[in-house]
């Protein structure tokens, strides 16, 4: 059984806007790039697209009960850029702030905590146009946005990131082209790294600047990663990988310079670094949020598969691999000097059935408790960790995937919209509640 966490730890669900807010042109929302990716022809697997997901813009208050009932103190969302300001510069639109000072103030009037994230993915079409995060122009329309959104409801909110996952903007939107924006260009990616980076860290100053409540910091995806094999090349192999994950963005934030390692591997393709950039990113954060779905293993010879070595995993094809959670946090705690860590994704997609009214999903309940007895090692360890936040609230648009796959605790059904608590979702809350009881 695990133990008691300590006092002060905080338990939430998380969500983006893109994959569950649909009212894809409400309200004088404008296109996103992830609107113009999902609707181009073969770019999503099942051909559907976000215009509707699962209708939250709507149905907001429905899904505040829920969370609320789950016995969570924190509720981790996403602002969408284009429904706030449509264009990416110029005017504010008045009804997308209201939005979400409605959600903000309807967390908090259920007792729930809003942790408030600025930028999971769905920059602005308009500003794509204009070059999109390869353009240095778009770091200062970012820290603008940034500022207007922490003057409306900064004083509301737990916390602001923001960036979700950059490595994944940067490398599957400009690298390989299989999110949004589409582009195939290492330069490019590269580049784009470097302005989410630098867009952070003026971000942050700004946000101090004008009186910021909330605690800041940033979210990255990451993963241990492991040779296959002993041998020479699948242990450099392995190095090279960690580097451009995970020390890529790390070694910035907390040290104020890119890996040597990396920048020589990516010759020509480095990106252009002009003076005070890395001072300007190397802000001190009040957290890092950590993205934890599996680990990585590398080999030098040919992909290596899960499925194929016997190991279980989830609808994804990701190994389930919860020590990797603990071996990660750990190492994060030791190589940077975090002041706090916070897990704000972690969860497992699975072929969920709705039966007599039920989802009866065991495989993700005992992922769940898996990795929150991982996370309880690593505390055990050393590690700083302050929180836990399953990923998904609910079944919704897993980007490329479309709808067919379902990471939710809270079944969807997208023809009428009717939510499901599955049993996973009906763990938690028991889990939740024993912690609290266990409380001196």
């Amino acid at each position: 059984m695990t133990p008691p966490f300590p006092p002060g730890f905080v338990w939430g669900v998380a969500t983006s806007a893109y994959q569950i807010e649909g009212a894809a042109g409400v309200d004088g929302r404008a296109p996103s790039i992830w609107d113009t990716f999902s609707h181009t022809p073969g770019a999503i697997a099942d051909g559907c697209h976000g215009d509707i997901a699962c209708d939250h813009y709507h149905r907001w208050p429905q899904d505040l009960d829920i969370v609320a009932s789950l016995g969570v103190q924190a509720y981790r969302f996403s602002v969408s850029w284009p429904r706030v300001r449509p264009d990416g510069a110029g005017a504010w639109n008045a009804a997308g702030m209201d939005f979400y000072e409605r959600l903000v103030d309807g967390a908090l009037h259920r007792g729930v905590t809003p942790y408030l994230t600025l930028n999971h993915w769905d920059l602005p079409q308009a500003l794509q146009d204009e070059g999109g995060w390869g353009a240095r122009d778009t770091v200062h329309r970012f820290v603008e946005y940034a500022q207007h959104v922490n003057r409306r409801l900064g004083d509301r909110v737990r916390s602001i990131t923001t960036h979700n996952e950059p490595w994944v903007m940067a490398v599957l939107g400009h690298q390989t082209g299989v999110f949004a924006p589409g582009l195939k260009n290492r330069a490019l990616a590269m580049q784009v790294s470097h302005h989410l980076l630098l867009s952070h860290g003026l971000a942050l100053q700004a946000l101090r600047a004008d009186g910021a409540q909330a605690e800041l910091g940033i979210v990255l995806n990451l993963s241990p990663f492991h040779p296959a094999t002993d041998s020479q090349a699948d242990r450099d192999k392995a190095r090279l990988e960690d580097g451009q994950l995970r020390r890529w963005y790390l070694d910035p934030i907390y040290h104020g310079k890119y890996p040597d390692d990396v920048l020589q591997a990516l010759g020509p393709d480095a990106p252009l670094v002009q003076r005070g950039d890395m001072a300007d990113i190397a802000q001190p954060i009040d957290f890092l949020g950590v993205n934890y779905y599996t680990r990585s293993v590398v080999s030098a010879a040919e992909p290596w598969d899960a499925k194929d070595a016997g190991h279980e995993t989830t609808d994804m094809g990701w190994e389930i691999y919860p020590r990797g959670l603990t071996e990660l946090l750990v190492n994060l705690g030791r190589d940077y000097p975090v002041k706090s860590l916070i897990v704000t994704e972690n969860g497992g997609a699975f072929a969920d059935q709705v039966v007599h009214g039920r989802v009866h999903d065991e495989d993700r309940a005992r992922y769940l408790a898996q990795h929150v007895a991982a996370v309880s090692d690593a505390i055990a360890q050393g590690a700083p960790v302050t929180g836990y936040m399953v990923w998904s609230l609910l079944d919704n648009f897993e980007w490329a995937f479309g709808y067919g796959k379902r990471f939710g605790i809270v079944h969807v059904d997208y023809a009428t919209q009717r939510r499901t608590l599955k049993d996973s979702a009906l763990w938690f809350r028991d889990f939740l509640a024993r912690q609290k009881a266990a409380r001196p």
